[in-house]
């Protein structure tokens, strides 16, 4: 792998900029990678928090019952994010969240509960590709897709081609990690996954490379905008 890339999370911002109190304080000076991953784990942390929750904030459909998937629940920070975005619109719904580690799950829900947002979240335990085919189900159709678990090619193809029959044409779908950090004989994990995407599926893709860390980047997937 190319040497890892730190620097596009940031720290020295307005912590009221972030829509949760909770994960507000939980990012109280914190000022390096090391102290954040003891305070919120392996988050995308700033900017991307403020990035996702004001494109969900811009796409959730008052209108209608809105279920979110999210893959790689981690510590529950950005499915704080989601939550409050999901609260903040208006909307019906709950936001579907799968870990494989279960000690993660339960650090996640006790941020979640401390967040307030409880009601909003439903815990799924195990393997993203195993448990996709029951949340997608319950979630179907489903118009947003937060997919953060294993960064490897085929577990991203997989997670994938398990939503994709179940989204609807104008749904985001979302990357993290997409920045090229494979060489040549490498896993091209969630940059080679986004290119055969758009080789198979087409669609409309954005990738805003300077967010995140370890990897970076962030990508906007979208089959068809509903103009």
């Amino acid at each position: 792998m190319k040497s890892p890339i730190y620097k596009y999370r940031m720290f020295g911002y307005k912590k009221q900029l972030l829509p949760n109190a909770h994960l507000a304080s939980l990012e109280e000076g914190v000022t390096t990678i090391e102290e954040a991953r003891k305070k919120t784990g392996a988050t995308i942390g700033y900017p991307g928090w403020g990035l996702i929750y004001n494109l969900l904030l811009s796409h959730l459909d008052r209108d209608r019952e809105e279920i979110i998937i999210e893959t790689g629940t981690n510590w529950g920070c950005t499915t704080i994010i989601l939550a409050q975005a999901l609260k903040d619109a208006g909307c019906k719904g709950c936001v579907y969240t799968v870990e494989i580690d279960p000690k993660n799950i339960e650090i996640a829900k006790r941020n979640v509960k401390q967040a307030g947002l409880q009601d909003y979240v439903r815990f799924f335990e195990g393997s993203s590709l195993d448990m996709l085919p029951n949340m997608i189900e319950k979630a179907a159709p489903c118009r947003f897709a937060f997919l953060d678990a294993s960064h490897r090619y085929q577990d991203i193809m997989g997670e994938f081609g398990l939503i994709l029959p179940h989204i609807t044409d104008d749904a985001i779908v979302l990357f993290d990690n997409t920045y090229d950090r494979a060489e040549p004989h490498e896993n091209k994990r969630v940059n080679g996954a986004l290119k055969t995407i758009l080789v198979e599926q087409g669609g409309n893709l954005v990738n805003l490379e300077f967010v995140s860390w370890s990897t970076p980047g962030l990508a906007i997937w979208q089959k068809t905008p509903n103009l």
